[in-house]
């Protein structure tokens, strides 16, 4: 009965952290909108076409990076992090927490910022268009418009295609690699973006 009870316990904490990190989440994915929205906006404004065209790459690229790692996260192994963890390599718990919650971390990666990406660059590929359609002439907007968006589909849809591939073939070493800079930042400066893993089953584990 005991054991019922700390399980019961267990599964309704964990899915209370699971909770508030997709609060945390959806409230992540509101301030990057804005923070990437303005930075986008202002630095079109002030910015020639050449390197409009760069801080749109970088847009696409970033979806891109995110969406390789959600892939790696929910294809991951979780056994050899946890090898990890218990040999304290720097990262190793991260790395075990990341795949514990890898619909969380797949959802946020491939769903919220994907999307972000996908919107923003939309929004800076329409700016970069009436930028060359006011130093060129307005009849080429239309033509100018069809091409930049079929580069962006282009680039998008590709990157991410290679991408997927890339994910599930070093799906370990992208889960390494995330591990470490979440550690890092989490050592550093204190930011744990994580939801924390449940106690209940150790201190059951230990009793026995």
């Amino acid at each position: 009965m005991n054991l019922d009870s700390e399980d019961k316990k267990s599964k309704k904490n964990n899915e209370s952290s699971k909770t508030r990190w997709v609060y945390r989440a959806c409230m992540m994915a509101f301030g990057l909108s804005v923070f990437f929205s303005f930075i986008s906006e202002m630095l079109l404004d002030k910015v020639n076409i050449i390197v409009s065209l760069i801080i749109l790459l970088i847009i696409i690229a970033i979806g891109i990076i995110f969406d390789i790692i959600g892939i790696a996260v929910a294809s991951a192994n979780e056994a050899p992090f946890h090898a990890m963890a218990a040999d304290k390599t720097p990262g190793g718990k991260e790395a075990v927490r990341l795949v514990k919650n890898a619909d969380i971390v797949s959802n946020f990666c491939n769903d919220i910022v994907g999307d972000i990406c996908g919107i923003i660059s939309g929004a800076a590929g329409a700016a970069i268009v009436v930028k060359i359609a006011v130093q060129g002439g307005s009849n080429k907007e239309i033509i100018i418009k069809m091409i930049l968006t079929g580069l962006i589909s282009m680039l998008t849809v590709g990157g991410k295609a290679a991408g997927k591939s890339i994910a599930i073939n070093n799906s370990k070493t992208v889960v390494q690699n995330v591990a470490l800079f979440l550690y890092i930042l989490n050592n550093n400066l204190h930011i744990d973006i994580l939801p924390k893993s449940n106690g209940v089953k150790r201190k059951k584990q230990e009793r026995n």
